[in-house]
This record gives structure tokens, sequence and C-alpha cells, in this order.
């Protein structure tokens, strides 16, 4: 169960973060990676990593994903150079956190391009590729500010992205599934990444989780692999439309 030799995973964001620590899960059970980012150097320095984690073949690619141009070209390369894609694993995201009255316009616009319709437009890009041979795993990585509201940090246009991330979850779950492919998310609480450290480190913040997180502490890499293989697994072939929070229990209370 949960093995993934001969299958085809492509992970968006994999240059660092939840992103990276992903990709590695993925290769430790023997697939192959298709991994995209900005930012090639990192890509190119992370594949002999996931080669020695297990990765039978990795294939770095510059891709940006609020272009739709480029997730188009990564999506071709990908075909051509594997033939199939199994495993889509939207990962990639950024935000800029500010409240409702002070966001700027520009501000909210990167935010739901990067964190939003990025996921749409590589959905829409693999989906494609997946009805091909009637199979595929979508995996997107929401968030559970997307299923909930906080008194802590005002970042409302994460908030709303990673709420339509959720139902655009459920809709292509719908939408999809007499093609074979499954399409669910997960909703992570409190991890560390290169753009949560800052605050996660404070003092302020860590007194606010051990007083609203029922395990009172942050999540702790590698406690999102268990989530990832399963939903990526043929196993889990009846299983669809799930939004699946990894958070300590944050959203339970």
């Amino acid at each position: 169960m949960f093995d993934f030799k001969e299958q085809v995973a492509v992970v968006s964001g994999a240059s660092s973060g939840l992103g990276k620590q992903m990709a590695l899960a993925l290769a430790r059970q023997g697939a192959s990676l298709i991994i995209l980012a900005r930012r090639f150097e990192r890509l190119e320095a992370f594949k002999p990593e996931l080669e020695k984690a297990g990765a039978p073949k990795v294939l770095p690619i510059k891709c940006d994903v609020t272009s739709t141009e480029d997730i188009e070209a990564a999506a071709a390369k990908a075909e051509a150079e594997f033939g199939k894609v199994d495993i889509l694993l939207n990962c990639a995201g950024s935000s800029k956190d500010k409240g409702v009255t002070e966001m700027s316009d520009d501000e909210w616009e990167f935010t739901i391009a990067t964190d939003e319709t990025s996921v749409f437009k590589m959905t829409r890009a693999f989906a494609k590729i997946m009805q091909k041979q009637k199979y595929g795993r979508i995996i997107n990585i929401a968030s559970m500010y997307g299923l909930v509201g906080n008194t802590e940090i005002h970042t409302v246009a994460y908030h709303a992205s990673k709420g339509a991330v959720v139902n655009f979850t459920r809709a292509v779950a719908a939408e999809l599934a007499t093609d074979g492919i499954t399409c669910n998310a997960i909703c992570p609480g409190y991890f560390y990444t290169e753009l949560t450290t800052e605050v996660l480190d404070t003092d302020r913040f860590q007194e606010f989780a051990k007083s609203h997180v029922p395990m009172q502490r942050y999540g702790q890499a590698g406690e999102l692999d268990a989530a990832l293989l399963f939903l990526a697994s043929k196993e889990a072939s009846y299983v669809t439309g799930v939004i699946l929070p990894v958070d300590g229990g944050y959203t339970a209370v």
C-alpha cells in the first residue's frame, strides 16, 4: 500500500517550504517527480536530494504559476518527457498580509493570483493530461485559514484565496469524478516555512498558538506527509472532494 513506483508527480512551489518537504515524501515512496518553481537554481540543487531519497527520475522546470504560458509549457514538457502525469500537488503560494481596510488593490490581486488563480491554471493544464489516461490525483494545499477567520493576523486576501481553493476543490472533484480523477485539499495549520518563520518565532505568536491550538504547538516537518500520501495514493480511489485539516485541532474548537 502507498507504493508510488512508476508514478509521476508534479509539485509546484518545490524550491522551498512545504512544497520541498512534500516532494521528498513522494520521492521516498518511489515516485518520479516534475518539480516547478520560479527559482530554477534551487530546483537544480534539490534534484540530487530527491534522487537520493528514492525518486527514479526528476525533471526540474522553471515555472511561474501565475503565468498561463509558463504552466502550459511545463505541462507540455512533462507529457513529452513522461507520457503521463499521475499526481498534481498544487503547493506554490505567497501572500500580502493586510487587513480589509488597509489592503491595496495590488496586494489583493497579487495574493489572489498566486494562491487562488494559480491553482485553477495548474489544474486546468494538468487535468487535461490526466483525462487522457482516465486517472489522476489532484491535491491542493489550502489552509486552515480557508476554513475560519482569525484574530491575530490581518490577512484578508489569504483567507479569501484559500477559502476559494477549498470550494474549487469540491467543484473539480465533482466535475472530474467520472474521469477517474480525484481532487482533494489539505488545510495545514501553523508550519515553519520561509514565509512564516519570522512570525512564528515571536514570543507573542507562540503564546497565541499555545492558547488556540489544542496540541499547543506548531506542526513539525513531515507531519503533512501522511495526509499527502493517502490522498495521492491509488488506494484512495473513492475519496474525492475531501477537505482535510492538519492543524493540531485548531479548526476543531
